[in-house]
């Protein structure tokens, strides 16, 4: 039985009764009901996570918000690749997002934005990547796993409600929609026991504004220093950041 009991409480192995045991610390959330269904207590590092939103615009980055607020409270880079808009600042700094901190990384095609992703997480320098892959196939999603099991960073994929029947590697999948106007999250996969219920997601904080800038009469200028819109530059980004970016 020493021998049972040693194998069960290894970190690697969960019973399908109770959430599984993490191997690096989890980044809370905000919103405590959620973080009382997640391994960990928050959004897991060293793994793949998935937000699948009912629609685009719902509150996919809104939720991640005081998560990414705290990594960059730490030091840590904040890598959005291939986001389908502009990041809007105000929205940003009003959830305590330290906009130093933030790289936009833009390329020019699936194959480049799953390139970069993996690569920024092998680099280990950043505290959370966001990717928004157009398309992507199970190996290269079991690939981008394995990569964000070498580290310790927040890694996140948004991908259309659409991708809800596909088998996935990811360690958490969450589908987002909306229950009498407010946002609710829907844990399809996570290491631990099924949810068989919705979470409302009532903002922990008064911030509701979206966290990009889609009406195209909005200057944006003051962000050219933090967005790299060069596809050749964005690889070497993806390689080292902080070397990429000429940061000691």
């Amino acid at each position: 039985m020493g021998g049972l009991a040693t194998v069960l409480s290894h970190p690697a192995v969960w019973r399908g009764a109770e959430l599984g045991r993490v191997s690096t610390p989890s980044v809370p959330s905000g919103y405590a009901e959620l973080d009382a269904e997640l391994p960990g207590g928050g959004w897991p590092t060293a793994a793949l996570t998935e937000i699948l939103p009912q629609h685009e615009g719902i509150g996919e980055l809104r939720i991640l918000g005081h998560a990414l607020a705290k990594l960059a409270a730490e030091g840590r880079w904040l890598a959005w690749i291939a986001p389908p808009y502009l990041p809007y600042a105000p929205a940003l700094q009003a959830a305590g997002i330290d906009l130093s901190r933030l790289l936009v990384i833009r390329t020019r095609s699936p194959r480049e934005t799953l390139w970069a992703f993996e690569q920024t997480l092998r680099s280990q320098t950043c505290g959370a990547v966001l990717a928004w892959p157009e398309k992507i196939a199970y190996a290269e999603l079991r690939r981008l796993q394995l990569a964000a099991e070498g580290g310790t960073t927040m890694a996140v994929l948004f991908r259309p409600l659409r991708c809800i029947t596909e088998a996935t590697p990811s360690a958490l999948r969450l589908r987002l929609d909306t229950q009498g106007g407010v946002l609710a999250a829907r844990i399809l996969k996570r290491r631990g026991g099924v949810l068989g219920r919705s979470i409302t997601l009532a903002p922990p904080s008064p911030v509701n504004r979206s966290f990009f800038n889609t009406d195209p009469n909005i200057n944006p200028n003051g962000w050219n220093h933090h967005v790299m819109d060069r596809p050749a530059f964005a690889a070497s980004v993806a390689r080292s950041v902080c070397a990429g970016l000429g940061i000691n």
